[in-house]
């Protein structure tokens, strides 16, 4: 199984002040983002909190991403997101539907839309860094 597939596993079971609490815990497994990074360039429209996402290349063509948030919630947000993408090539990347793999979560009806709004954002932007590598 893979840690998206447990992640799926374990929301499915808590109570919903438990899944915001599994989701602040995941933004605490994203690497660092240095401030430097946090530019316009690197900010995600359409978000109600601040999101800012930072591709890099590994040495074997991979991507891995660097994000951060100034809210706690939507940073555990986009540290899902990423949970299906990170440190894949770009071509699967490409061929993720990460929609798909998050409706499990149910995030629409899980939080306030404020919280969802820019979730199609973050996503695109994924895709789009993928289609330009």
């Amino acid at each position: 199984m893979s840690k998206i597939d447990d992640l799926i596993e374990e929301y499915e079971f808590l109570e919903p002040d438990d899944r915001y609490r599994l989701l602040i815990d995941l933004c605490k497994e994203l690497d660092a983002m240095p401030d430097a990074l946090k530019t316009d360039a690197t900010l995600v429209r359409g978000c109600s909190a601040s999101v800012w996402v930072y591709p890099t290349k590994l040495d074997d063509g991979r991507l891995h991403f660097l994000a951060d948030s100034n809210a706690a919630i939507t940073k555990g947000i986009i540290a899902l997101v990423l949970e299906t993408v990170q440190d894949q090539t770009a071509d699967h990347i490409k061929a993720t539907d990460i929609t798909a793999v998050l409706e499990p979560f149910d995030l629409k009806n899980q939080l306030s839309s404020n919280r969802t709004q820019g979730i199609p954002n973050m996503i695109s932007l994924i895709r789009q860094t993928a289609e330009r590598f």
